[in-house]
């Protein structure tokens, strides 16, 4: 089947596709989300720590590590921990966190000039290329949170009587992550046209024509009312022939009672003249 041009393909409405809304929004939600998992020092949190009060715990971060208590709301931060930071896992987080934040933004600064919804018609190309960075940093941020959940208790070593409990941070960054992912992935795949142009909210022109055709009413029927006020026509619709007319019996016409009187008295009989 030839491939279709762009000329026979038309936009149902003029107004910002949907697929770009969407992805618009959630990726800043998701940028936000993921820089506040990135700063905050918050992935894990260790309580009943030895020789410690049971109020107290501490927030361990890929940057910092705080000493906090449940009964304060000031923080002790900037703790040493070699073991800790020496981990794999926090360099490895700590640049893909970096790296997703800016490619983020990088596609968002693509998108938005290929979006362009101040024009009727945008460049898919180059929105769909920013979704794809969008989702690319989405995946960037999913996989240090993943592979810090997985080894939330093997990230330094800690007393088996400690209690670790996953942070906040981590919250954030898998909801983050999933909306970059979600957002990059429904504006990529407007670079290309697919489903009968349905997400790009396009139809071919001639269904266009012929849907707007079918739906118009048909012209009123005329109903041709017949007219009371015909003439008569000139001639009858009986054939008569001359013979016919001349064979036909003649009959006296009923005469009036003036009249049978005024014979009457002219036939010599007597004239009433009371009447």
């Amino acid at each position: 089947m030839p491939r279709r041009s762009t000329q026979e393909w038309i936009r149902i409405s003029m107004r910002t596709p949907g697929i770009f809304i969407f992805g618009m929004v959630l990726a800043p939600c998701g940028w936000i989300l993921d820089l506040t998992a990135t700063v905050a020092p918050n992935w894990r949190t260790l309580h009943n720590l030895p020789n410690t009060p049971p109020d107290e715990f501490i927030q361990q971060g890929i940057w910092d590590i705080c000493r906090a208590t449940t009964t304060n709301t000031r923080e002790q931060c900037n703790l040493q921990d070699t073991t800790y930071f020496g981990n794999q896992i926090i360099e490895v987080a700590q640049g893909l966190m970096v790296a997703s934040l800016i490619v983020t933004l990088i596609g968002l600064a693509v998108a938005i000039p290929g979006v362009r919804c101040w024009r009727d018609n945008p460049n898919w190309t180059v929105a769909g290329l920013g979704g794809l960075l969008i989702f690319l940093s989405g995946v960037m941020t999913i996989i240090p949170i993943a592979w810090y959940t997985h080894i939330l208790k093997g990230v330094s070593s800690v007393s088996p009587l400690v209690d670790v409990r996953v942070g906040y941070c981590i919250i954030l960054g898998y909801i983050g992550g999933i909306f970059e992912i979600l957002g990059g992935f429904v504006m990529f795949i407007g670079i290309c046209r697919c489903c009968g142009g349905k997400n790009r909210g396009e139809r071919r022109v001639e269904e266009v024509i012929g849907n707007r055709f079918s739906h118009q009413k048909p012209p009123p029927r005329r109903v041709e009312v017949p007219s009371l006020n015909r003439a008569r026509s000139a001639a009858s619709s009986v054939p008569y022939s001359k013979d016919s007319l001349e064979d036909d019996v003649s009959f006296p016409r009923a005469k009036s009672p003036a009249a049978r009187s005024a014979n009457t008295s002219y036939s010599g009989r007597p004239y009433d003249a009371d009447l």
